[in-house]
């Protein structure tokens, strides 16, 4: 283990985080990297000194996911020689044999390792329970990568991946489940190690708060959803004027309305959501590859279909129609923006 660093990122601790150091010591680390992430005076007390242990202050607090970054990046220009790094929670959730078996896992594999807790169990906190089935379900859908435990804190990240995930987007939990995304985006090999479930006290020591950090989780699923919408409803507005007030047929209405509507959603794709910093004219190249084969998709298939059904040009039900097509193809368009377009993390 003598080349593998344990990283505790701290926030507030009490005592347990002695225990949590003394653990790992037992199991034969020997660099154990505390990360003080903007703790209150009377907190500087838990936190331990010297001999194996590198203590890095954050002045404020900055959010678990900034004190993880802060800890890889030290690792990466102070320890030349290291094989890769365990992270764990400083409460003592994290049992010492548990941190053991996940580093020797990444060792013996060479692969990313999550260590994944048992929710099904009868006491584990409901709040616990019904979020992480919530985010497991939803990284699934929008990213066909199914973890059973997203937020786990016991992670093993050899030596060759630490550069992407201090380079990952996101301060504080969400920071975790982007970590989850971008894996699969980098084409790194991710494991599940089961581990002993423990919630201390119904998990009153965490910092995580159940409504502000899941929207941060899901910020850009939010975001997309968002940009994707009001690109929406611009283009069945415009579609619905074109073919009900200036009486266009199906397939002029749906061209203009998405020349409009696609450059509103490029915008907002490029600026807000994805935050892109891929060269503007090869994403909108791309964007625009993607966009006319979908416009015609839509096109096509709205034409297709109210032909099937004896629809009217310009009646209320071809606009229900449209929606019901375009629904389908907004699934399938954020997964190719964000994996091939915009290429986040």
């Amino acid at each position: 283990m003598k080349n593998v660093s344990v990283i505790i990122p701290s926030y507030d601790p009490d005592d347990r985080l002695f225990q949590v150091v003394e653990g790992v010591r037992r199991e034969g680390f020997c660099d154990i990297i505390i990360v003080d992430d903007g703790s209150k005076k009377e907190n500087k007390k838990f936190f331990p000194h010297g001999g194996d242990i590198t203590l890095i202050e954050h002045q404020i607090n900055l959010g678990k996911g900034a004190a993880l970054k802060t800890a890889m990046k030290y690792v990466l220009k102070n320890r030349p020689d290291s094989v890769g790094v365990v992270t764990c929670d400083g409460d003592g959730q994290h049992l010492s044999k548990d941190i053991r078996r996940v580093c020797e896992e990444m060792l013996s594999s060479g692969n990313f390792i999550l260590g994944v807790r048992d929710f099904s169990l009868p006491d584990v906190p409901a709040k616990s329970r019904i979020g992480n089935k919530i985010t497991s379900l939803a990284l699934a859908v929008c990213c066909g990568n199914y973890v059973s435990d997203t937020q786990t804190g016991l992670r093993a990240i050899p030596a060759a991946l630490l550069k992407p995930m201090s380079e990952i987007y996101g301060n504080r939990f969400e920071y975790e489940t982007n970590v989850l995304l971008a894996l699969k985006r980098i084409k790194a090999q991710c494991a599940q190690v089961k581990i002993t479930t423990v919630y201390l006290d119904e998990n009153k020591g965490t910092h995580f708060h159940p409504v502000k950090d899941t929207l941060r989780i899901f910020s850009l699923i939010i975001k997309y959803l968002f940009s994707s919408l009001s690109a929406f409803f611009v283009d069945i507005i415009i579609f619905a004027l074109l073919g009900n007030i200036f009486k266009l047929g199906i397939f002029a209405s749906t061209v203009l309305a998405r020349v409009v509507s696609s450059a509103v959603n490029f915008a907002l794709n490029r600026r807000i959501v994805f935050k892109s910093g891929e060269p503007l004219i090869k994403t909108l190249l791309e964007f625009y590859a993607l966009a006319v084969p979908v416009m015609l998709v839509s096109a096509f298939g709205v034409k297709g279909m109210a032909n099937l059904f004896g629809l009217p040009d310009g009646s209320i039900a071809i606009s229900l129609l449209k929606i019901v097509v375009d629904s389908i193809l907004f699934v399938i368009n954020y997964i190719i923006q964000k994996k091939w377009i915009f290429r986040i993390p």
